[in-house]
Formats: structure tokens, sequence, C-alpha cells
């Protein structure tokens, strides 16, 4: 499927997933005004043309544990098997070849320190052909995480986005501490985020009532949220761009609202390191990138400083698949 085959309604049902990656059919059909069997085969289509999928994630901000993205500077012959095995890992995501295929860089979500040390301490020094390694904590996220692009590509009316959005994630600080019931229900939506009732049931060995009790906490709480997969290219984005900003302290909470406010913005977050906030960026052409470097990025108070690394191929998103 060409970029120009997304019609309106391929938007609005994309846009409502991003929304609510568990809405049925049928709400979605309600809402956007045609059949039950219309959203299921356009489903169907989008998944197999774009790659499409609907996955569980865990915030794992909610859970007191930190994200790392790590750089990782290589020989060209060695970035193809370093991001494919850490794409086999199941606590990495988006990973991607960049700079001229001489870095790959990598979100980490280590589970316990332990597992953060023994892959930054240990097993990447150890790797033959790694050239440096560059490890930033994220502070905070401006954009990203449960607001994903396809929220800003406005396909749907503000009447059926209200229709379609879930109820808003409780505040709270209280750190969540979850049983293995909980952490089984997870690792099924992690490979499945639309998986029926009766196959959450299967997984757990709870009943029915049980796994959807638990399922509305998960997701009342933040600690679970749906997102989505998908091939970018056929919006239209054939440049995907890192951009990594050192801003001013006083700043950097203006500058990282301002990024999250741009459409070109799928990602943006404050982070350890000399760079400050780092983004990622879609765009149609180079072209297009220079014009928001210099005019939209350029115009911000604050930004001392901007470094550009464009993405090469992207190995894993949320799910590693290979072979793509």
């Amino acid at each position: 499927m060409q970029s120009q085959a997304l019609d309106p309604l391929d938007r609005k049902l994309l846009q409502a997933l991003q929304l609510d990656g568990r809405a049925p059919f049928n709400r979605i059909a309600d809402v956007l005004g045609v059949s039950d069997q219309t959203v299921a085969r356009r489903f169907r289509r989008l998944r197999g043309a774009l790659h499409l999928r609907v996955l569980g994630i865990t915030d794992e901000s909610r859970l007191g544990r930190n994200t790392w993205l790590l750089r990782l500077g290589c020989t060209p012959d060695t970035a193809e098997q370093l991001a494919s095995a850490l794409a086999r890992r199941p606590d990495t995501t988006h990973i991607s070849v960049i700079s001229g295929g001489t870095e790959v860089m990598c979100a980490m979500r280590p589970r316990t320190r332990q597992a953060r040390d023994e892959l930054l301490l240990d097993r990447l020094q150890r790797t033959p052909r790694i050239t440096s390694v560059s490890a930033h904590c994220l502070l905070h996220r401006f954009y990203g995480g449960p607001l994903g692009w396809l929220n800003k590509i406005n396909a749907l009316t503000g009447d059926e986005r209200a229709a379609l959005s879930p109820p808003p994630v409780e505040p709270g600080t209280d750190r969540v501490v979850l049983d293995e019931a909980d952490e089984a229900l997870l690792a099924a939506l992690a490979r499945d985020g639309r998986a029926p009732l009766t196959e959450l049931q299967a997984t757990t060995g709870l009943s029915e009532s049980a796994v959807r009790r638990r399922l509305d906490r998960l997701r009342s709480t933040g600690i679970l949220y749906l997102d989505v997969q998908f091939d970018k290219e056929h919006f239209g984005n054939d440049v995907l761009a890192m951009l990594w900003l050192t801003v001013a302290p006083a700043a950097l909470a203006d500058v990282g609202h301002a990024l999250a406010s741009h459409v070109e913005v799928s990602f943006a977050a404050a982070t350890t390191g000399q760079a400050n906030i780092v983004a990622a960026t879609l765009h149609t052409g180079t072209g297009d990138l220079y014009t928001y470097l210099s005019d939209t990025v350029g115009a911000l108070d604050g930004v001392r400083s901007v470094e550009t690394a464009l993405t090469l191929r992207e190995v894993k998103q949320l799910a590693y698949e290979p072979g793509r």
C-alpha cells in the first residue's frame, strides 16, 4: 500500500486505535458511521499493508523504573548485527541504525539495577567493534508513550475523538506493586494488545470478570497503555531524525512543551547528558527537515545547539519482527 492509498477512513481507524487500542470494532464502526464488517476488513488490510499491530505497553515510570537511551558507536560492519541482538531482548524498544551506519540507538527499560548494569557495564563493554557507549536516563517525557504520533494526524472530528477516547488515567503518586497474574496479563497484551478476554483468561487462569477488573485497574492507573506500531513511510514520512538539543536549564520545560506541540515530533523527553532534550521527528524529505530546524526549532528561546542524526533503518519499534 502506498501513502496515497490511505483514505480518510483508514486514517480515522488508525487514530481510533491510537486513542483506544482495545475499542471493539462495533464501537468504532458506530462512531465512524460504517459497518462492523468494514472496520474489521480495513483492520486486516492495514495489518498486512502497514504491518499494523496494537500492543500493550507497560509504563515503567509508573512502577518506579527508569528508561535509558543508549547511543552505541560501532564499526559499520557491526551495526546491523548489534541492532538485531539488542532487538531480541524483551527490555528494549525503538532500535535504529543511525549516523551513516556507525551508530545504533536503543531505548532500554531494565526491570532491575542488576539488569541495567549487566548490559551497560559488562556485556556492551566486552562486545567487539563497539567503539563507544553513551547512556542517557530519561528524566521527563514531554510527548510519547500513551501519546502516539497518530494523535496528531487530525483524522477524527472532535466529537469522534471524544466518543472513542477511554476514561482519563487516574492521578496518583503511590507506586503500584504487580503480582504474578498482573505480570502474565501484561506479557500477553505485549504480544497482542487486542487479545480477547478468552485468550487472557487462558493465559492467566483467572475468570473473565477477574481479567476485566485487572485490565481496568492497569489501564486506569496508567500502568498499561495501548500503542500502535506501523510503517511510517505510508504517511509520506521518508525521513526520520533524532534531535539532541542543548537547552538552557531555565528554558527546558518551555522548549519541551513546544516540541510536544509540533506535528513533526513523535517523541520528546528531557534526558541526562550534555544534550538535555532528545526528540524523534518525522519529515517528508530533507528539505522539510531543514525548514523545521531553521524556522521552527531555531525560533525557540533557550535552544543553544542541536545535533541531528538521520535514521537509516528502524530495526525495532515496540516489538521485534525479524526479516522486516
